[in-house]
């Protein structure tokens, strides 16, 4: 495994981070959390020493799973990055949607970061993490009914306390991140990035990159599409979200498929799979810090920190990017 500094702060992240999400089940159509606890033990033991979760993946049950996975484990020795700002049990903020619970039970999602709210879910964090500080603390999604400087200043009060280390944001543009700047020292935004989204290139790549701030891309192999795995006419279970978004249907995956088979004789010449070369296309490209990567079980997990074993040079990248620069999805 390679490692990269995170801007402002004193942490090494694995370049391969894990994506805990999946792993909560929520969305996700369930969670086998045996399996769960295996994937992230196997990614420990593959040099993944970051691992990236939040309290609304599974209301609870990724952190929860998290804390399971990393149970005496010397503490020094990996980096929990977790979130605040979306609630499930509280009815304030911007609503964002409904949903179902892992029991299938209808739940209320808003995002809200009110001061309050942030220290009570802070402890709530640390409890079902079996943690006394987190090393990177990131708002979830804005909350326009609260002032970025109120929650920023609740952050900068566990970072007083020893509860938190570092600050972080996520789904932030770039005027959002100015703004939050005044009030703390940022250390990263956690974006959506992929081969397929990559809108943050125009303006919040361009940001970080002057400001000094890194980006953790969420989603590089943006929910298993770029894996090579799921096919055209390819069959979700009940609860799993993807069979609703748009990249996942018709004509749009059959296009991605098409790109992929494009991108076989490289994968195979360098001896990594579809997706260990996107992971590391995503990793070169400008103002990409590490690649936030879930997985369901150990196979994927070591898979996935696999594919730091490898690099492709610049020649190898554009040949990547051209083929990409002829995909043209319906979004």
């Amino acid at each position: 495994m390679k490692y990269r500094k995170l801007a402002n702060t004193d942490l090494l992240l694995s370049e391969v981070t894990f994506g805990a999400w999946a792993a909560g089940g929520w969305m996700w159509g369930g969670t086998e959390r045996k399996d769960a606890i295996d994937a992230i033990r196997a990614s420990y033991s593959m040099g993944v020493t970051s691992i990236d979760t939040a309290p609304i993946y599974g209301q609870g049950t990724s952190e929860e799973i998290v804390g399971e996975a990393v149970k005496g484990l010397p503490r020094d020795r990996f980096q929990i990055l977790t979130k605040y700002g979306m609630r499930w049990d509280l009815k304030k903020g911007d609503f964002a949607f409904s949903s179902k619970n892992n029991n299938d039970e209808n739940i209320d999602i808003y995002k809200y970061a009110g001061k309050e709210s942030i220290i009570k879910e802070c402890e709530d964090s640390l409890k079902r993490l079996g943690t006394d500080y987190i090393d990177l603390y990131q708002i979830h999604w804005p909350d326009s009914t609260t002032p970025i400087a109120e929650s920023m200043e609740a952050v900068s009060r566990l970072i007083e306390q020893g509860k938190v280390r570092y600050a972080g944001v996520c789904n932030y543009d770039a005027a959002q991140l100015a703004e939050a700047s005044k009030y703390i020292t940022l250390a990263s935004d956690q974006v959506p990035y992929s081969m397929v989204k990559r809108g943050i290139e125009t303006e919040l790549i361009p940001y970080c990159l002057d400001n000094n701030k890194s980006i953790l891309a969420y989603s590089p192999l943006e929910r298993g599409l770029l894996t090579g795995k799921i096919k055209p006419g390819h069959a979700f279970a009940p609860g799993d979200h993807r069979k609703d978004i748009s990249f996942f249907k018709g004509e749009n995956l059959q296009r991605t498929d098409e790109f992929l088979e494009l991108l076989k004789p490289l994968a195979a010449e360098k001896r990594l799979t579809l997706g260990q070369l996107v992971i590391l296309w995503t990793l070169q490209q400008p103002g990409i810090t590490i690649a936030l990567v879930g997985a369901r079980n150990s196979e994927q997990a070591v898979e996935n920190a696999k594919a730091i074993d490898k690099t492709l040079n610049k020649e190898e990248i554009a040949i990547i990017t051209d083929y990409l620069e002829q995909l043209e999805l319906v979004v």
